[in-house]
């Protein structure tokens, strides 16, 4: 099971913090993480992602994944063109595994210009010392789960059709 939980913060500068603790929660095997961003919103709406350089344990297929999800999520208008009919598929199944369209309504909602969210894809999350450490910094917790056959069939759609 993979959790996905968007961390929303008024300001980039709270967002920066909460990803550096993370990072250390990862360190200290309090999450086992497949996926790690900062996405910030400039006053003038544009989206910046920030990502480490490289997340230990995350494998092709988790990375191909995280990729398709965070494309869906936050960067939906240019990415919905360049994926054509293949969007409504995988959007099909991804509602069926707890990405809806509400979900990612509420996501958005979180992204008002000036605001800034850290991004977590956990293979592993201990609930209660991941939540103590992130807890100084507020901010609006949002979550839902992919289940490991839903991130394995996922991973192979996005593969494409093997030769």
């Amino acid at each position: 099971m993979s959790e996905l939980i968007i961390l929303g913060y008024e300001d980039h500068a709270t967002a920066e913090k909460a990803y550096q603790a993370v990072l250390g929660l990862q360190s200290d095997f309090v999450v086992e993480l497949t996926g790690l961003a900062v996405v910030r919103i400039d006053p003038d709406g544009k989206k910046h992602v920030d990502t480490p350089a490289r997340i230990v344990g995350a494998s092709a297929a988790s990375g191909a994944l995280w990729g398709w999800l965070f494309g869906l999520l936050f960067l939906v208008p240019a990415f919905g063109f360049l994926v054509g009919g293949a969007l409504g598929a995988l959007t099909g199944r991804l509602s069926k595994s707890g990405i809806d369209r509400a979900f990612r309504d509420r996501v958005e909602d979180l992204l008002a210009p000036g605001h800034a969210a850290v991004v977590v894809m956990a293979r592993k999350v201990t609930e209660d010392k991941f939540g103590a450490a992130l807890a100084p910094f507020g901010g609006t917790v949002l979550k839902t789960s992919l289940s490991e056959q839903d991130e394995k069939e996922l991973a192979e759609e996005l593969a494409g059709p093997t030769a």
